[in-house]
């Protein structure tokens, strides 16, 4: 299909959507790849410089099917390749956040670290507690990943932070007490929860290595030198 802009859109920016003048002529015809009529592939033709290859329509599909689904799946729908719905997913959030910053107004933030694939590799993870989303990742963790993120945020709204929830690595908390030492540290609940079990068995432990000859309510016996407790006599 053949189109061309009207008289008002012609020669503008793609960004700001003001009058610009030419950078250069590019490959002038292009081809477009729209969402499908049906069965039937669309796309559009016309004389333009630059372009990525397909229309603002499906990339705004192909983004939103990639979350909610998986890539092959989205990529077997819009009759494409996976490499293409990624590429497509890496300009839309670009797009979006060259005007969005989601680092703006944070106050309480979790941090820690994912792992993905195989052979241990991982993904430094920020969230908003207020808003419950993602504001910040960067592949890799350690205490140089986690400094970036703090560079990046800033000294005047690193000291707006108020809390600060993560696990209990030691690089973690040097760097917290480094570059926000007024935010409040705060432990996550899975690793509370697995410190008070390790504590509760290793008191349990050593009361039991402790203890000398203990009698239950029948009259069993109980010595600490077994670790294995000796059936109950009737």
């Amino acid at each position: 299909m053949s189109v061309r802009p009207d008289a008002r859109r012609r020669g503008r920016c793609g960004l700001c959507r003001r009058p610009a003048a030419l950078y250069d002529r590019g490959r002038g015809r292009r081809r477009w790849r729209d969402l499908d009529h049906g069965t039937r592939q669309v796309f559009l033709e016309a004389d333009a410089r630059r372009g990525t290859g397909h229309t603002l329509a499906f990339d705004q599909q192909a983004a939103w099917m990639a979350a909610e689904c998986s890539k092959s799946a989205a990529a077997e729908l819009l009759r494409c390749t996976w490499r293409t719905i990624g590429r497509i997913v890496e300009r839309c959030t670009a797009d979006r956040d060259r005007h969005t910053d989601r680092l703006a107004g944070l106050r309480r933030t979790g941090i820690d670290e994912i792992s993905y694939r195989r052979g241990q590799r991982y993904m430094t993870v920020v969230v908003d507690h207020d808003t419950a989303r993602v504001v910040w990742m960067a592949d890799g963790h350690g205490a140089d990943v986690l400094t970036r993120f703090f560079d990046q945020l800033g000294q005047a709204r690193t000291a707006r932070l108020t809390h600060i929830s993560a696990d209990g690595a030691a690089w973690t908390a040097q760097v917290i007490a480094q570059r926000a030492p007024g935010a409040l540290r705060v432990m996550d609940a899975f690793h509370v929860v697995v410190w008070a079990t390790e504590a509760l068995k290793d008191s349990r432990f050593a009361r039991w290595n402790n203890a000398e000859d203990l009698t239950d309510c029948d009259g069993a016996v109980w010595r600490s030198t077994a670790p294995v407790a000796s059936s109950r006599t009737s």
